[in-house]
């Protein structure tokens, strides 16, 4: 299940990162303020095309827009004062490595 309101929160913490209104933002990913306030609380869903616009604005990834949902188990046992983004960076290498090791017998 997706956590929608990890997300919008993770695309709040960029806006204001990258000093952008909601206004800014909304209008480069071609939707409404009022619809881009609704994402950032969780309260409405992005679709895939609109969730594009906002990685390639906030120059992010889906990964690290989606890493509560996607994580789980990964998260867990990393230490607290990891940022956002680096848990979403060594969640991405464990998965690497895990497939890598998963993957090891089949050559």
């Amino acid at each position: 299940m997706i956590d929608y309101k990890d997300m919008g929160k993770r695309i709040r913490v960029l806006r204001r990162k990258n000093g952008m209104t909601q206004e800014q933002l909304a209008e480069k990913a071609g939707i409404s303020a009022s619809f881009m306030g609704h994402i950032e609380r969780g309260s409405r869903i992005a679709s895939l095309e609109t969730l594009v616009l906002l990685c390639n604005t906030l120059k992010t990834s889906p990964q690290f827009l989606l890493a509560a949902s996607l994580d789980g188990e990964l998260t867990e046992h990393m230490p607290a004062d990891f940022s956002p983004e680096q848990r979403s960076q060594l969640s991405a290498f464990l998965r690497i490595a895990q497939d890598t090791i998963s993957n090891w017998g089949d050559r």
